[in-house]
């Protein structure tokens, strides 16, 4: 939620990148964000801590994800701009970011860096925090996008912990306390993302509280 709240001042960046493609079809940057999020995905499944150091995966794996967050936020840009908003682009583009936290999360959990115990909790952690904010709109409540951790924030995590996992691991360091740093942001993903989903589930309550009223 952090990042959610920094929107306005990003705006004009995305403005900035949009503008040059107002001419292509929203949707076409959909479904690019998606590519990018199976990319990122397949290099979290193929590093290892044996051959990172040759193929640097987990700084590919980090760039994808980037390219991910920079396109889905763009393709919602380009429809503002052109007037092109409808309820099929913003469908498609929310079932398409639901994929995309599989490919990506799902490439860690199935990763040697991460159990996949630990893994499945962030991904049930990502999905209920997403299902609680728009089955409010669904029962006629808002979109509900509050709580600890939005997806900006998410993303910024799988941004950053995988380079920062390659720089320990070019200073030997694997294991902090028994989990990699990956695993360990998995675990913050988990608590965070059920905290994030109850947030949403107790305001979702209230306003229904407030209507009967």
């Amino acid at each position: 939620m952090v990042l959610d709240k920094k929107r306005g001042h990003i705006d004009p960046i995305l403005s900035f990148f949009a503008q040059p493609f107002t001419r292509v079809d929203p949707d076409v940057f959909t479904w690019i964000a998606l590519v990018f999020s199976m990319i990122a995905g397949a290099f979290f499944y193929l590093s290892t801590p044996e051959n990172e150091e040759t193929y640097v995966y987990l700084l590919l794996a980090s760039l994808f994800i980037f390219l991910n967050g920079l396109f889905d936020a763009i393709d919602g840009k380009i429809a503002k701009i052109t007037k092109k908003t409808s309820k099929h682009g913003d469908f498609l583009d929310h079932a398409l970011d639901r994929y995309a936290d599989i490919f990506i999360v799902g490439g860690i959990a199935l990763s040697s860096w991460c159990d996949i115990r630990i893994g499945l909790f962030a991904l049930i952690g990502m999905f209920l925090t997403s299902y609680m904010g728009t089955q409010a709109q669904a029962v006629g409540y808002k979109r509900v996008y509050g709580g600890i951790l939005g997806r900006a924030d998410r993303l910024a995590l799988l941004i950053f912990i995988p380079i920062i996992q390659y720089i320990l691991f070019e200073a030997d360091i694997i294991m902090i306390y028994d989990f990699t740093l990956i695993e360990w942001s998995m675990v913050y993903l988990a608590i965070m993302g059920n905290i994030t989903a109850l947030q949403r589930f107790v305001s979702t309550l209230r306003y229904f509280k407030k209507e009967k009223k």
